[in-house]
C-alpha cells in the first residue's frame, strides 16, 4: 500500500520551548490515523506543521509524494482540512458558503450530496450564525468534503455533536475509508478512536510515547480498555481503579 502523509524528524520550537519534538509519521492510501494527547501535547502544531501553514525547525513533509509548501497550490486540490474553531461571516448561509468552497477546485463533490448525508439540508438556507454547535461542526466537515479530496484533515471532527450525530459521522467517514479517503483526525473521545483509527500516535510535550493499533495501545499499558490505556501512555498518572 502506498504511503499518504510521510513526516520524517519533524520538530518545532518556539524560543527555548520545544513544542514538536522530531516526531515521524507514516500514514498509507485508504488509512484512518489519529494523532492523540493532552491539551498542549503539540497535535496542532503538528498538524499546521503538516499542511505547511507553519515553518518548521527541521524534518521532511510530504503528502501524496508532494511538498505541502513547494507544491501546495497543486496538493490542496486533493486535500481536505476541517479545522475545530473555523471562524466565517455571520451573514452568509450555508448553500452560498458551500458554492463558495466548490468554486475554489477543479474537481468537487455535490455539496447537495454532502448536506444530506450528514442531515443539513433543511438549513442549506439558513446563516451559518444561526446553526447550533453541532451543526457549524457537520458543516465545516463537509466544506473539507467539498473538494473530494485524497487526504483529509479533521480536527475534534465531533465535538458538540450528539451521541447519534457523532455515530452518524462515523458511518459516513466509513464509508468514504471503503471509497479510498486517507482520513488524519485528531480526537479525546476514545471511543470515536476505538472505532475509526486504523493506527494512532500519542503525544506527550511534543514528544512520541506510543505508536501503533489501539489494541497494541492496550496490550502495551497495565490496562484493559483504550481510555485508561490512552491516559497511561499520554499523562503517565496513576488511574484510581475506583473511579
Amino acid at each position: 500500500m502506498e504511503t499518504a502523509i510521510k513526516v520524517e524528524k519533524l520538530k518545532k520550537s518556539y524560543g527555548n520551548t520545544t513544542v514538536v519534538n522530531n516526531i515521524d509519521i507514516s500514514v498509507k492510501i485508504g488509512e484512518v490515523f489519529g494523532l492523540l494527547g493532552a491539551n498542549g501535547a503539540g497535535k496542532s502544531t503538528a498538524i499546521e506543521c503538516i499542511l505547511g501553514t507553519h515553518e518548521t525547525d527541521s524534518g521532511e513533509i510530504s503528502i501524496l509524494g508532494l511538498d505541502p509548501k513547494a507544491d501546495r497550490k497543486n496538493l490542496f486540490e486533493y486535500v481536505g482540512v476541517q479545522f475545530q474553531e473555523a471562524n466565517y461571516q455571520d451573514k452568509i448561509r450555508v448553500f452560498e458558503l458551500c458554492e463558495e468552497t466548490q468554486c475554489l477546485y477543479k474537481e468537487t463533490t455535490d455539496y447537495n450530496v454532502l448536506l444530506n448525508q450528514f442531515g443539513l439540508t433543511e438549513k442549506a438556507n439558513s446563516f451559518v450564525s444561526e446553526l447550533s454547535g453541532g451543526q457549524k461542526q457537520k458543516l465545516f466537515i463537509i466544506l473539507a468534503l467539498i473538494p473530494n479530496p485524497k487526504v483529509v484533515f479533521l480536527d475534534e471532527l465531533t465535538t458538540g455533536l450528539d451521541t447519534k450525530a457523532r455515530r452518524d459521522v462515523w458511518k459516513c467517514l466509513a464509508d468514504l475509508k471503503q471509497k479510498g479517503l486517507t482520513i488524519f483526525l485528531t480526537s479525546h473521545f476514545m471511543d470515536e478512536v476505538e472505532v475509526l483509527c486504523d493506527r494512532i500516535m500519542i503525544l506527550k510535550k511534543g514528544s512520541m510515547v506510543f505508536t501503533g493499533t489501539v489494541k497494541e495501545a492496550i496490550k502495551n499499558s497495565p490496562y484493559d480498555n483504550v481510555e485508561d490505556a490512552y491516559l497511561w501512555h499520554a499523562e503517565e498518572e496513576k488511574i484510581d481503579e475506583n473511579i
